[in-house]
């Protein structure tokens, strides 16, 4: 494998954590993100997930055997064995994030004393956003396959697949929210502007570390490329209905209706921007 795929899918992976400190970027002309925004934008980050990994992860686990288009959907019988390395890939996906929240959970990270940090915290600090971010980046690497390989769009003399770019799109536009998300608390201690943007982006960079293991794995095993396309999408529907969608359900508690027509619509535009990328 050559080293520059590796750095193509590393750059892709460090966009993505680059796009969480953009949620950074409205407190400096505001002093608030008001919470109708907030579950709106969760909901479009909810929305986008979801899409990403019906129409990009899962179908292309599927393979040659169901395609997508705009004249409809088109099957031929899938083998069991696809079926069951895509459920382990599922299940795998799911316990990562049960994993990643007990471990979460367990640990009292207080992001105003990240600069005063010793040397063990700040391990516990990167071991913590590692395990939260990973299943992101590990969609980001799985979705870049067949890069290199015939067909794909042209980008700088590499043949890059049409599911890497929107996987790479997606987790970017997921990632803005989860910056404000990021923001909030730290605005309230009063941590500097530009030092929201470091730690929103700083949240993020297990996300090419991540990127590059599973591009890593799934091009060493090719044939069990079902069960790594599984496992980024169970890991992120996962996600969205235990993080995303409850967390835009408490900050609309105080809305009417408690906020649900601002997430329902943050959804409905989610999956209306990501679907039109996975008919290309």
């Amino acid at each position: 494998m050559a080293l520059g795929n590796f750095v193509f899918v590393f750059v892709a992976g460090f966009v993505t954590a680059l796009a969480t400190g953009l949620g950074a970027i409205p407190f400096f002309f505001v002093d608030d993100v008001s919470d109708r925004w907030n579950v709106a934008l969760w909901g479009l980050a909810s929305g986008i997930m979801l899409s990403a990994s019906v129409f990009g992860l899962v179908l292309e686990a599927l393979g040659e055997y169901v395609s997508v288009s705009l004249n409809g959907v088109s099957a031929s019988p899938v083998p069991t064995r696809t079926y069951a390395l895509l459920a382990v890939g599922l299940l795998a996906g799911v316990a990562l994030v049960v994993v990643a929240h007990r471990v979460i959970d367990g640990a009292e990270v207080n992001p105003r004393r990240y600069e005063e940090a010793d040397f063990r915290k700040l391990l516990l600090i990167l071991g913590v956003l590692t395990v939260h971010s990973f299943p992101e980046g590990v969609a980001v690497g799985v979705s870049f396959a067949d890069l290199g390989l015939e067909g794909g769009l042209q980008l700088f003399g590499v043949a890059v697949p049409l599911l890497a770019v929107f996987m790479t799109v997606a987790i970017s536009i997921h990632n803005v929210p989860e910056g404000v998300a990021i923001s909030i608390p730290l605005r309230a201690m009063g941590v500097p502007n530009w030092k929201l943007v470091w730690w929103a982006v700083f949240s993020s960079l297990p996300q090419p570390i991540g990127a590059v293991i599973a591009f890593y794995f799934v091009r060493l095993a090719r044939e069990f490329l079902p069960v790594g396309f599984g496992f980024a999408a169970g890991a992120m529907i996962y996600l969205v209905l235990t993080e995303f969608i409850p967390e835009a359900l408490e900050l609309g508690e105080g809305l009417p209706r408690g906020g649900r027509r601002e997430l329902v619509a943050g959804i409905t535009g989610g999956v209306l921007v990501m679907i039109p990328l996975a008919f290309l």
